[in-house]
């Protein structure tokens, strides 16, 4: 399947499980990167009016609360936020598979806090659905380098493109001077270095 450019149109986002509780366990990248690059994909999201799709892990126990800043950005779509009780696969969960399909949207941009968990599965499963997925590897990560590169290369193997969010941001802008680029241009600028 040759490789559809991504737009504000055809696409729903996915963050998944960005809980203060196991952004701790993550190792591969910083915690302030990693928040950062989640928090301006909700941004960007909520700025082109794309479908975004939060989901949680068991939020009372170590896992904690999704990061506040989601609620901040995207109200609605944090109040109606699936909680998901111990299924590893988000997908597996019948409430956020059906909040996925409701998007009815073909292309999916799905960010996990792990890479190695949160991510991979749903991202595969996304894969065999018929889905075209694009990953957004830094706005997630792994509690080892090497836990994080296998599982980015087998979500690669199994048919996804592997982005970074600066990339993903420029793609849905696709050009700065248009409406599109002009509301992702302050979120980009938002992640450069100081």
């Amino acid at each position: 399947m040759s490789e559809q450019t991504f737009t504000s149109e055809n696409t729903a986002m996915l963050l998944i499980d960005h809980q203060v509780g196991t952004m701790g366990w993550v190792r591969s990248i910083g915690f302030d990167e990693l928040k950062a690059n989640a928090l301006a994909l909700a941004k960007a999201a909520k700025a082109l009016d794309i479908p975004l799709v939060l989901t949680s892990s068991m939020e009372s126990y170590v896992q904690g609360p999704l990061l506040s800043e989601l609620e901040e950005i995207a109200p609605q779509e944090h109040a109606a936020r699936v909680q998901r009780q111990g299924v590893v696969n988000a997908l597996d969960d019948e409430n956020f598979a059906a909040a996925v399909k409701a998007t009815g949207k073909r292309n999916l941009i799905i960010a996990g806090v792990t890479n190695d968990v949160c991510t991979v599965f749903p991202t595969l499963t996304a894969l065999r659905e018929g889905y075209q997925v694009q990953v957004v590897a830094d706005a997630g990560g792994s509690p080892t380098a090497m836990a994080d590169q296998v599982a980015l290369r087998r979500m690669e193997t199994g048919g996804a493109t592997i982005t970074s969010t600066n990339q993903l941001l420029a793609e849905l802008a696709q050009s700065w001077t248009g409406p599109n680029g002009q509301k992702i241009l302050p979120i980009v600028a938002g992640l450069m270095p100081q």
